[in-house]
C-alpha cells in the first residue's frame, strides 16, 4: 500500500474525534480526516456500517487496511511506546483509570448535555434535569484533583488529559462555567498550549 497514511473518520464537533487528531498530530503521523456527520446520519449509511458496523466515529484505517473503532483504544495505539503513556505500571494504570472514568462518568455527562444543549438547541428544561448536578460534581472531583498537580498523572501530559479535555473544553457549551472550577480551567489551558490547539474557551 505505497502511499497509504491513517484515515481517521471523525466528526469535527465530537470531542472524542478531536482525541484522535490531537494524540496524531502530537505523533506526527500522517493522516487523512474524513469528516462524518453524527447528525446528518453518515455514520448510519451502508459504506460507514460496512466499515464499522457499530455506526460511530471516531473509526480509523490504518495504512495496511485494517480498522479500529474506540477513541481510546485508538489513542493507546497511536501514543504506543511515547511519553504519552507513562512506563511506570502503577502510572500506567492510574492513567488507563482516568480513561474508564471518562468514558463511563465524564463523556456520558459533558458530552451529552453539550449536545442537546448546543446542537439540538434544547431548552434546560427539555435536558435531563439530572445531567448539571453530575457535571457539576464531575468538575469538582477534577478540580479537587488538580488542586495540587498540574496534571492527571504525574508531572507531564499523558492521555488521561488529552481524553478528560476534549469535552471538558467545551464545558460552556455544555452550561457549565469553567470560571467556576479554576483549577480545572487553568488545566484546560495548560493542556490546550501543550497540544498546541487553538484555546476553546470563552474569553
Amino acid at each position: 500500500m505505497a502511499g497509504a497514511v491513517l484515515t481517521i473518520y471523525g466528526d469535527a464537533i465530537s470531542g472524542n474525534c478531536h482525541k484522535v487528531r490531537f494524540v496524531a498530530e502530537r505523533m506526527k503521523v500522517p493522516f487523512r480526516w474524513v469528516e462524518t456527520s453524527v447528525v446528518n446520519k453518515e455514520t448510519r449509511t451502508p459504506a460507514f456500517l460496512a466499515l464499522n458496523p457499530v455506526g460511530q466515529v471516531p473509526f480509523v484505517t490504518l495504512p495496511d487496511g485494517r480498522g479500529l473503532a474506540q477513541s481510546n483504544a485508538i489513542m493507546l495505539y497511536l501514543a504506543e511506546g511515547s511519553e504519552l503513556i507513562p512506563k511506570d505500571p502503577f502510572a500506567r494504570a492510574q492513567m488507563m483509570q482516568w480513561l474508564f472514568w471518562e468514558q463511563y462518568s465524564h463523556e456520558t455527562v459533558i458530552a451529552v448535555r453539550r449536545f442537546h444543549k448546543h446542537y439540538l438547541k434544547k431548552t434546560d428544561s427539555e435536558i435531563e434535569p439530572s445531567l448539571l448536578p453530575r457535571g457539576e460534581k464531575i468538575l469538582g472531583l477534577m478540580n479537587d484533583h488538580l488542586a495540587q498537580r498540574n496534571y492527571f498523572v504525574g508531572e507531564r501530559l499523558t492521555l488521561a488529559d488529552i481524553a478528560l479535555v476534549a469535552y471538558t473544553r467545551f464545558g460552556h457549551e455544555a452550561g457549565f462555567d469553567l470560571q467556576k472550577w479554576p483549577k480545572v480551567r487553568a488545566w484546560v489551558q495548560r493542556v490546550e498550549k501543550d497540544l498546541g490547539a487553538e484555546s476553546a474557551l470563552p474569553a
